[in-house]
């Protein structure tokens, strides 16, 4: 049995291990795919503290570089439930752990468009996220697809730097607040395509144009640019712990800064839970004060 069973080892399970072997607990982090969540996506990172620039895979590989060295234990599998008690089964796909306190860490995942080899463009050409990955497309032609709140703030923030930026929604419509489409429209070099969705992205290695249809009369047109942001939305990785966390109505934790959930012994930290702002430095954040939650949970056990 463990002291603490982390669910996740994006950033903020990570850094929830980190803690909580400092303290002094026995931890095991429980991960059903890659190792650094999202932040492996980008390969030039230039906004977490400390370093000038790093890729996402570099700073993923020193946090669990460093959660190894701490003696945390890792484990490569699927959490399928937890079974809440004074004492915590989490169920997977390899077996059963146990543990005193559970932090779920499971982050969001963020939306595709379902395009045929979308995957394999993912950052060589497809971000999601403006503040991280914008630099790169300094004076070039991007698209944003997308046109609620998330899809307007990344297309006025790239319109700063980037050359030319078509906003593409399938709707004929914008969605986001009008204050920030008056922002966008402001913008000379912003060209906004509605009714309109993406069909296919050109190019080999890299993304080199994408070709939308229209709604109307399936018209087909190609976009020449040189970078895709894709911002229609985030899948919080909760399914599977609705039992133990209650959720709001988009599936997110339901969980204030202080990382504590309405179950004794259960945490949540990171992208996964309900928040404003999901930045690798908030998730860190959330990764620090779960962990002292759950260690002052155990101590005073």
């Amino acid at each position: 049995m463990y002291d603490i069973i982390v669910i996740g080892a994006g950033p903020a399970g990570l850094v929830s291990a980190l803690y909580a072997r400092r303290a002094g607990k026995t931890v095991c982090v429980l991960e059903k795919g890659s190792f650094g969540g999202q932040i492996t996506y980008s390969p030039k990172v230039e906004n977490i503290p400390g370093f000038l620039s790093v890729s996402g895979n570099e700073f993923a590989e020193k946090l669990v570089e460093q959660v190894l060295e701490q003696g945390a234990d890792v484990e490569c599998c699927e959490v399928l439930e937890i079974k809440n008690g004074e004492i915590k089964t989490v169920i997977t796909d390899s077996g059963e752990f146990t543990g005193k306190a559970v932090i779920v860490a499971t982050g969001a995942k963020h939306r595709m468009l379902g395009l045929e080899g979308e995957e394999k463009f993912v950052g060589e050409g497809i971000s999601f996220c403006a503040v991280c990955d914008g630099a790169f497309y300094e004076g070039k032609d991007v698209a944003v697809i997308g046109g609620g709140n998330s899809a307007l703030q990344e297309a006025i923030l790239l319109a700063e730097t980037s050359k030319k930026v078509y906003v593409v929604q399938n709707l004929d419509f914008l969605t986001g607040e009008v204050k920030l489409q008056e922002q966008l429209k402001a913008k000379e070099n912003v060209e906004i395509i509605l009714g309109a969705t993406v069909k296919s992205i050109v190019g080999e290695e890299t993304l080199s144009g994408i070709v939308i249809k229209k709604t109307a009369d399936s018209r087909e047109i190609t976009l020449n640019v040189d970078g895709m942001f894709v911002a229609i939305g985030l899948i919080p990785q909760n399914e599977a712990f609705a039992n133990v966390l209650k959720l709001d109505e988009r599936g997110y934790a339901d969980s204030g800064e202080d990382c504590v959930t309405g179950t004794d012994g259960v945490f949540v930290a990171g992208d996964c839970r309900r928040k404003d702002i999901r930045q690798v430095t908030t998730a860190v954040s959330d990764g620090a004060v779960a962990a002292l939650a759950a260690i002052k949970y155990i101590d005073n056990k």
